[in-house]
């Protein structure tokens, strides 16, 4: 699609020039003569860009600039003037116009300036539709309660600057959760930095988090700039923490206490403010007790901790993601939705899901692409989605003494049978927690915080 360009000018000879010189290039152009004329030209349809004439029969085109942003601020205004000076170029430029042209204006400079405005109209689109696509893909999915108290904490956390550690399993959407609390946070139109602390050799640590000049070490042909100084005014987001070595944990430390830091080879100091959210799949107080993290650094991340459910503990919402994924798979591949069977449905819910959401969306997008538009049968299921169903903890002796028999409230069922359930569990297992969550399908995390919640102690 052609550049759509608005002419506004008073010289009638102006605006026929620029319209034949424009249009014979391919672009799609209207005229306007006055700032009235003007406004409806604008309100009827969107303009990437706008000649704008400094002196009209009815104001200063420099008014028409806040009116022309608040329509559309991605459109690029180039005033021209036969009569400038350099306090009415200033004016407008700290309106927002994008360049300011003197008459008579030569064909070269038109077109050069008609390149240049087109290059930054092309990138801020760009960057818009990646922000709108980055909003759209931290919807956190799902009904279930425990997913409903986990968006309730996210809004309330997102609005401070406390830091927050997000504890879960691999798959369970820690990196999603730390996007929706920035999208959610007055930090939103800042860079969103993310480090994968478990991908980084501890020798390239420091040059990842601080940056360096150039001729710093060999290699270093240019300076870099650090994850820290990119993030600066934002977040940055510091992926399976746990995994990082103690003495990069002793950087890291020094530099968030500090909020400031040198590159490497330099020798200024650098001052940032960040927001640090963090993600591990480890108990973190259990790596602090083997003595493979820092206390004093767990207690400056997790000023707020968040757990990600397990998909297994949010059965509700197997479907509801599942769905989710295949809509979102046929809208990108541009085939039919396929429809899930009953039978399939039935399935999906007893799978025990050790992958957690990723395993689902990595099996929703095969059988989108295989199944295209019909209904999905169990055919259509991997052998170890059929045959490896839910496990249980039947080998627990007597498990149905576990449960109430009398009437009562559905809640009151569900937590009693829960607590002796894992009451039995931890007498039968001898107290070895680590064997009780596996046999219970749950993590470390999860089965301290049950037995906390039944004061069961340890």
């Amino acid at each position: 699609m052609p550049l759509s360009i608005l002419v506004v000018d008073d010289e009638e000879n102006i605006r026929y020039l620029l319209q034949d010189i424009l249009e014979d290039e391919g672009y799609y152009v209207k005229t306007a003569d006055s700032i009235t004329t003007a406004k409806d030209r604008l309100n009827e349809e969107d303009f990437d860009i706008v000649f704008l004439d400094v002196w009209l029969p009815d104001g200063e085109g420099i008014d028409l600039i806040p009116y022309i942003k608040k329509l559309n601020p991605v459109t690029k205004i180039i005033m021209i003037s036969g009569h400038a000076n350099i306090p009415i170029a200033v004016k407008a430029i700290k309106e927002g116009a994008f360049d300011f042209l003197e008459k008579p204006i030569s064909t070269e400079t038109i077109f050069a300036v008609i390149e240049k405005a087109q290059k930054e109209i092309q990138l801020q689109k760009e960057y818009i539709y990646l922000k709108e696509k980055a909003t759209e893909d931290i919807q956190i999915i799902g009904e279930s309660p425990q997913i409903q108290d986990l968006k309730e904490k996210i809004r309330k956390v997102a609005k401070t600057n406390a830091w927050v550690m997000i504890l879960g399993e691999n798959g369970t959407g820690k990196e999603l959760v730390a996007k929706s609390i920035h999208y959610l946070s007055d930090r939103k139109d800042k860079p969103f930095v993310d480090i994968n602390c478990a991908a980084i050799p501890d020798e390239l640590f420091e040059a990842e988090l601080f940056g360096y000049e150039k001729g710093a070490f060999t290699g270093a042909e240019s300076r870099k700039l650090g994850k820290l100084e990119i993030a600066d005014g934002g977040t940055l987001f510091l992926d399976e923490v746990a995994d990082m070595s103690l003495s990069a944990q002793a950087k890291l430390l020094r530099v968030l206490e500090e909020k400031e830091f040198t590159r490497l080879g330099g020798n200024k100091k650098i001052k940032v403010d960040i927001r640090v959210l963090s993600a591990t799949n480890k108990n973190i107080e259990e790596e602090v007790k083997k003595g493979n993290f820092r206390q004093d650094l767990a207690y400056r991340l997790a000023v707020v901790p968040l757990h990600v459910p397990p998909l297994r503990e949010r059965d509700g919402d197997i479907i509801l993601l599942a769905e989710y994924f295949l809509q979102k798979f046929a809208t990108e591949n541009k085939v039919e939705k396929p429809e899930l069977s009953e039978e399939v449905k039935e399935l999906l819910l007893k799978y025990n899901w050790p992958g957690n959401i990723r395993e689902l969306k990595n099996l929703m997008e095969r059988l989108c692409i295989f199944a295209g538009g019909r209904v999905i049968t169990p055919d259509d299921l991997p052998d170890y989605i059929k045959n490896n169903q839910k496990k249980t903890v039947s080998n627990i002796e007597n498990v149905e003494d576990c449960l109430p028999i009398q009437i009562k409230p559905l809640k009151e069922f569900r937590e009693e049978a829960e607590k002796r359930l894992i009451e039995k569990a931890i007498q039968q297992y001898d107290h070895n927690l680590k064997e009780v969550a596996k046999i219970l399908h749950v993590d470390l995390s999860s089965l301290y915080r049950k037995m906390k919640q039944y004061n069961l102690g340890d």
